[in-house]
């Protein structure tokens, strides 16, 4: 499996986790809960014209982290991907999305995880990092 799909898997398994972005010198902390898995890449899917979405497009570094057992870090840039099939991918998995997406899930946008490190641990401190 892929170390991509094992992230994934991670935070589908864990429901929520938290993105940090910067804003200036302050970090910014948010939950989501929409991670997709989709032609071999991770994204998060957040809605358009948020302050996440502003933080990131002036700086796209972001870290993630989720708890379930073992807890996930994850530091990356999210990029935006606006192709139609990956915001139809997301709504497919999470069909509650599609009410407040809009027509074409125009108030969604997709965040493909690229340049990542992903550290996955258990309370012991026993780890396994992935890169991607």
């Amino acid at each position: 499996m892929d170390a991509a799909k094992q992230v994934f898997d991670f935070m589908d398994n864990a429901r929520v986790f938290f993105l940090a972005t910067v804003e200036g010198d302050q970090p910014r902390v948010r939950v989501y809960g929409a991670s997709l898995y989709f032609e071999n890449s991770l994204y998060i899917m957040a809605m358009n014209h948020t302050n996440a979405i502003d933080q990131l497009k002036a700086n796209p570094k972001a870290e993630i982290a989720a708890f379930k057992g073992k807890q996930l870090r994850l530091t990356c840039k999210l990029v935006e991907d606006k192709r139609q099939e990956v915001k139809d991918a997301m709504v497919a998995k999470m069909p509650s999305l599609k009410a407040m997406g809009g027509d074409n899930y125009e108030n969604c946008i997709m965040l493909k995880v690229t340049e990542a490190t992903a550290t996955i641990s258990d309370l012991a401190g026993h780890s396994d990092t992935y890169t991607f």
